[in-house]
């Protein structure tokens, strides 16, 4: 199973908040692949230097490596289109539409908890989309 972690998933992992025991469940997996765009990790990035410094947030992006999430840095002209694509039609974030495009891309599954902006994406059926809360 292919998985991509958007920002929350990663920052609630790291964190230690509710629901990251099913990140974890995902990590472990010996058949999942989990996956993060660099651009998510960007937002992981900024929300811990926000709250911290550099070196703190540096460690968070080393920590997530070190754990097995592949970061892509992939931004080909088919990726930003559709991430373009979805920011026209849909009522996420930039970054939610990188992570989503990717996950479409990979053929995986995207791991969040922002239901007030996935629940109409998994509802429309546009994405394979799993809530760890």
């Amino acid at each position: 199973m292919i998985i991509v972690l958007d920002a929350c998933a990663m920052i609630a992992y790291l964190r230690n908040e509710e629901g990251a025991d099913v990140i974890e469940q995902h990590l472990l997996d010996a058949n999942s692949t989990c996956y993060a765009h660099a651009i998510n990790v960007c937002e992981l990035y900024y929300d811990f230097l926000r709250v911290s410094d550099q070196a703190t947030a540096l460690a968070a992006v080393h920590d997530l490596q070190n754990i097995g999430i592949i970061v892509s840095e992939d931004l080909d002209s088919a990726l930003w289109q559709a991430a373009g694509s979805l920011k026209a039609t849909q009522r996420l974030s930039l970054a939610d539409c990188f992570a989503l495009a990717f996950a479409n891309r990979l053929g995986g599954q995207l791991l969040t908890s922002d239901h007030h902006e996935f629940d109409p994406i998994q509802t429309a059926g546009l994405a394979a989309i799993l809530f760890f809360r």
